[in-house]
């Protein structure tokens, strides 16, 4: 019987990692290939801030090709829709009838999935859905991964939660009411080791700042 093929959404940080990883404990499925959004402003992963150059070298490690989709700065939802919709094009010339997406708990933010590959020839999968974050969070570094977090939310947590990290003394320093998995967009983050990659990935990363719009970053770089 023939495997369904799946492309992941690829953010670079934990969630779509661990995605990745569960997809490949599964022998009816087999994953072909990552799709990565990035911005044109900056040539990095949106919201995770992490360099283009980066990025490819995280997912040579996984030994997948990238479906690169690149948006402006800013970026009206018509032009997301459009950008993405050459994507999904890409995606089904692989022979891909599934995107498996990391998402956790937000429904609406499953129904916007939903709706968009609607009518498309692609389906969403969602491998983590549901399960409770605090476990997960801990599986995920039972595991073996490693990420650290490259972007928070100072509305929700400490600014000098960024560049730490994610591991259960990050866990424990977590403000009540904080996910634990940063589900709520509390933080953002970029694996550098796990089950998921051939090998580690070494970087250089510099101290965090806040950019005047309520988030703390740090930059990363190869090291």
């Amino acid at each position: 019987m023939a495997r369904s093929k799946v492309v992941v959404a690829w953010s670079s940080g934990k969630d779509s990692a661990w995605t990745l990883h569960r997809l490949r404990q599964d022998p009816a499925l087999e994953v072909v290939a990552l799709l990565t959004t990035f911005s044109e402003r900056d040539d990095a992963v949106t919201m995770h801030g992490v360099p283009r150059a980066l990025a490819r070298r995280q997912a040579a490690a996984t030994g997948l090709p990238v479906v690169e989709c690149f948006v402006p700065w800013p970026c009206p939802n018509e032009s997301y829709e459009q950008r993405m919709g050459e994507a999904v094009e890409r995606i089904k010339a692989m022979g891909a009838s599934e995107v498996a997406f990391g998402d956790l708990f937000l429904a609406d933010i499953r129904d916007y999935r939903e709706r968009q590959l609607a009518g498309s020839g692609l389906s969403p999968r969602f491998p983590l859905w549901g399960e409770p974050t605090g476990a997960l969070a801990e599986a995920m570094i039972d595991g073996g991964l490693s990420a650290v977090l490259t972007c928070v939310d100072t509305r929700q947590v400490p600014a000098a939660l960024a560049g730490r990290r994610f591991d259960r003394a990050l866990l424990a320093d977590l403000p009540p009411g904080a996910d634990p998995c940063g589900e709520n967009g509390e933080f953002h983050s970029f694996v550098t080791a796990g089950p998921m990659l051939a090998g580690e990935i070494p970087i250089a990363q510099g101290a965090p700042l806040t950019d005047g719009q309520g988030f703390a970053r740090v930059t990363l770089a190869a090291a």
